[in-house]
């Protein structure tokens, strides 16, 4: 349910985003909103509390937010509030981010090694995926993870390369086993 919920909403803040020309100011100020709002952790306690009116939160997104974010996005925070959305924007500008990305060839890449990649390692790999990938530039996040025993596993956007030698063991073990 969550899942559709930010897809909803995520689309149709991308969709406005798109109509006005405003892709890239919108992504700012999605950021600098997200930071203000980790950083006033009491604000969003307050936005999630069940025994909060929806009136009042919706005259408090007004009040804090006027003059402070685009018409546009107050506008969405509002309706986000008058729908009991609230909790859900994390996952809802997610998914909007998600798509500036894609709409920005922009690939997202999680690359876990048994031992820390030198710089040259990390340079190879992110040639390889834009060479094999629709992207024209890539995010790259790497991580440890000694259980891999070696090798590497790397995730774009929902697939998976896993050439680790922990995966090929486990694989060999199972057919063995047969």
């Amino acid at each position: 349910m969550a899942k559709l919920v930010s897809k909803t909403y995520g689309e149709a803040l991308f969709e406005l985003a798109m109509e006005e020309n405003r892709v890239r100011e919108m992504m700012e100020e999605i950021i600098d909103l997200q930071t203000a709002l980790s950083e006033n952790p009491d604000f969003d306690k307050l936005m999630k509390h069940p025994g909060v009116p929806k009136q009042e939160k919706l005259q408090m997104i007004r009040e804090v937010f006027k003059d402070r974010v685009s018409n546009e996005l107050a506008g969405f925070l509002e309706i986000v509030v008058s729908k009991e959305r609230y909790n859900d924007l994390p996952a809802i500008f997610g998914y909007f981010t998600d798509k500036v990305k894609e709409s920005q060839k922009i690939g997202v890449a999680f690359v876990a090694s048994a031992v820390e990649l030198t710089k040259e390692q990390k340079e190879k790999v992110c040639t390889r995926l834009l060479e094999t990938t629709a992207y024209e530039t890539m995010e790259m996040h790497y991580i440890v993870d000694p259980s891999l025993i070696g090798g590497m596993v790397i995730r774009v956007n929902g697939r998976v390369v896993d050439s680790s030698i922990r995966t090929k063991l486990n694989t060999m073990t199972k057919q063995l086993l047969v």
